[in-house]
């Protein structure tokens, strides 16, 4: 019987497990810094203007998930518990050459999930882009952290798919 012991990213120039880790911490930080310098320093659907009209800090905290999705009354434990099972998940389907897009959504989901059960305001949300009365959703870096691990993981995987066992062939002797 032959298998294929191939895995994806074991050339030289694969970065360590251990990457995950620190990528994520540096994520948990900066995103705790920056939520504790906006309660601090923002009041409440103010905007401040930090360059012009296209980057505002506007201080905002959203019960929901991305881009103002709600579960309604279930919303807390609810996306708590999705932000647990989808860390489970990405680290069951973990292999090498995926190391900082997962430390990245693993940062910024333990980030967000961090202000779900330390809050019931829900998560912190202060960076607003735009132009004019035209605003993308208000967000934080965990979710920039999120999203950007998000779009590099699917690059990821589509230019190195999951690689696939050779045929098991029976042997005569």
């Amino acid at each position: 019987m032959t298998v294929s012991t191939e895995r994806i990213g074991t050339s030289s120039g694969s970065l360590p497990s251990w990457v995950i880790l620190v990528i994520a911490l540096v994520i948990i930080i900066a995103d705790r810094i920056t939520k504790v310098w906006a309660v601090a320093n923002l009041t409440y659907g103010v905007p401040k203007r930090i360059a012009g009209e296209y980057l505002r800090f506007t201080l905002n905290w959203n019960q929901g998930a991305a881009m103002g999705s709600t579960l309604g009354s279930f919303s807390r434990v609810g996306f708590s518990l999705a932000a647990v099972v989808v860390l489970v998940m990405l680290a069951a389907f973990y292999r090498k050459g995926m190391q900082v897009a997962l430390g990245l959504i693993g940062g910024g989901a333990v980030g967000n999930l961090f202000d779900r059960l330390t809050s019931a305001r829900g998560v912190i949300d202060f960076i607003d882009v735009g132009v004019g009365s035209t605003r993308f959703w208000t967000f934080n870096i965990a979710d920039s952290a999120v999203t950007c691990g998000a779009v590099l993981l699917a690059f990821t995987l589509t230019r190195h798919p999951t690689p696939t066992r050779a045929p098991v062939t029976a042997s005569k002797k």
